[in-house]
Formats: C-alpha cells, sequence, structure tokens
C-alpha cells in the first residue's frame, strides 16, 4: 500500500502557550480522525520578535515537527499554512522555513497548500462563537435584526489579505440575518477597532429592531488567542466603557474545534489531488456559503 504524504500543519510563529496548546489539540484530532496520515505541526515565524525558531518564546519550531515526521518514515510533506486569509508578508518566511527544514533531511519532498478560509465550516464556526457570545439557545428573527457584528481581523500592509477578512464579513452576513457585519483590524489597517464600532453603532441605531435596543458583538476573526487577541479585547471593553448606552459583547477565538480539522485537511486533500494551484485557487474564489450553524462564544473578558 503507498504511504500517503505527511500532513505538516504550519501555524504562523506564536509567543503564547495557549496557542501551542491549541496547534497540539488540532495535531491530536486529525491524527485520531486520520491514522492513515502522518501528522505533526509547528509554528514559522515569531511576530514582533527577530528570536529564531525554537528559541525562548518560540513554542513548537516547524523544523522540530518536520524531524518528527521525517522520522517517522515520510518523505513527502503537505504543509497546510494555518491561516484564515494570506497574511501580508506571511508567505516568504513560510517558504524559507520549509526550505531550511527540507534541506536539512536530503530526498525530502514538500509542497504547499492553501490558507484556510473564508470557508463555509469556518464560517458556521464563527456564527456558532457568536451565538456562545450571546448566552446560547435559540434566536429569533427579531433577536438577530438587531445584532451587529465586528469582525476583527489582524491587519496587514497587503490590501489583498484585508480584502479576504472583508469577503468573509460579507459571507457571514449573507442569510444570517443580522443588522450588519463590519470590519475592523487590530493593526496596520484601517478602520481600527473604535471606528468599526462606532460603525456598528450607526447600524444598530438605524436597523428596525422592535426586539429590543441593539447590540454589537465582537467576533475575532483569529484562529488562537495570544497578543493581538488581548489587544482587541482590550480595545473593545475600552470603547463599551464609553459607550453605555449599547451592549457590547465579545467572542472568543476559533480555536482547534472540528471545522478547523475538517477544513485542514479538506486543503490537504485538495494539494495532493491537484498540487498548491488548485487548492489555493478554491481557497480564493470557489467556496460558497452554507446556512448550518450557530454562533459563538465568551465574554471579551474570557481570554
Amino acid at each position: 500500500m503507498t504511504t500517503p504524504p505527511a500532513l505538516l500543519i504550519a501555524g504562523y510563529g506564536t509567543r503564547d502557550e495557549d496557542g501551542a496548546d491549541a496547534l497540539r489539540a488540532l495535531v491530536r484530532t486529525l491524527r485520531a480522525r486520520h491514522p492513515e496520515v502522518p501528522v505533526a505541526g509547528g509554528f514559522f515565524g515569531t511576530p514582533g520578535t527577530q528570536a529564531a525558531p525554537g528559541g525562548p518564546g518560540a513554542p513548537l519550531p516547524l523544523g522540530d515537527a518536520v524531524g518528527e515526521l521525517v522520522a517517522r518514515g515520510a518523505t513527502h510533506l503537505v504543509a497546510v499554512p494555518l491561516l484564515l486569509a494570506p497574511t501580508g508578508p506571511v508567505a516568504q518566511p513560510l517558504a524559507a522555513a520549509l526550505e531550511r527544514a527540507v534541506q536539512r533531511h536530503p530526498g525530502l519532498g514538500h509542497t504547499c497548500g492553501a490558507e484556510l478560509g473564508p470557508h463555509p465550516r469556518l464560517l458556521d464556526a464563527l456564527e456558532r462563537r457568536l451565538d456562545e457570545a450571546l448566552g446560547g439557545g435559540a434566536r429569533t428573527p427579531l433577536d438577530r435584526a438587531r445584532t451587529t457584528v465586528l469582525l476583527g481581523g489582524r491587519g496587514a500592509s497587503d490590501p489583498y489579505a484585508n480584502a479576504e477578512v472583508a469577503r468573509a464579513a460579507r459571507l457571514l452576513w449573507e442569510g444570517r440575518g443580522f443588522a450588519g457585519v463590519e470590519t475592523a483590524f487590530v493593526s496596520q489597517a484601517a478602520p481600527d477597532v473604535p471606528a468599526g464600532l462606532d460603525r456598528c453603532r450607526t447600524l444598530a441605531a438605524a436597523a428596525p429592531a422592535a426586539g429590543g435596543p441593539g447590540r454589537i458583538v465582537v467576533v475575532p476573526y483569529f484562529l488562537f488567542a495570544g497578543g493581538l487577541f488581548e489587544r482587541l479585547c482590550m480595545q473593545t471593553e475600552g470603547w463599551a466603557a464609553a459607550h453605555p448606552d449599547i451592549e457590547v459583547y465579545g467572542a472568543h477565538t476559533l480555536g482547534a474545534g472540528p471545522e478547523v480539522a475538517e477544513v485542514v485537511m479538506e486543503r490537504y486533500h485538495e494539494t495532493v489531488a491537484g498540487g498548491p494551484r488548485a487548492a489555493a485557487g478554491d481557497a480564493r474564489g470557489t467556496h460558497r456559503t452554507a446556512r448550518q450553524s450557530a454562533p459563538v462564544t465568551a465574554g471579551a473578558g474570557d481570554r
């Protein structure tokens, strides 16, 4: 029987141990669901620092994950970037990190797939997080009609990366009955979080919500908690304290839920079947939203 290529889950570097634990959990989930595929995960790059991979504050280096897969007999890797959007200059450090890791293992081949989103299953997961933030339970159309959502992205100098966040916001809004879904960015791009909340407040005031006063739910477009999520929470809490006339809720990050595992494996199979171009083309434009899930989350203070 032919051994399938190994799956290398490539997360964008973090100094947050919770993020590393979430990646470990994702690897365990995929190993349990797909025992026929060797799976490992690690981080490339470290935002905001020049520390070398594997140094202090850089848990789960990508090179160690590659070494683990080689030790298990892998001769070819399919790397799936654990990103929700093509985030600015990330592609180059990922390619460089893969090249460095592969050079240490002569004869090892590798292919890189597309980032994860916006994918219908991840939009469902965002909706589930949103509902969790509001306390769960059934939501009526009037209840949805008075809810405005702010989707908070990382922000990048690359306008195409920021446009992917705006696309996710539009797809999250379609057919779900919210008053509106706006976007904001934690850094490097406009509108910033306070400006995005101002826009949501204007939308909420204009919405014909007979079910009660308007409210805003801030949903992070991040996979894992970390510094950017903390900044999003602090900016949201500061704005909410200055605007007591409107309810503001905070959702938690997507985490290593089942939807993320499903999309990672889908990207893996796309890349095995058609190479990175086929996978990237699908990620950019061929997915369509599916009306399925419920919203999600914990309060803004639950990080």
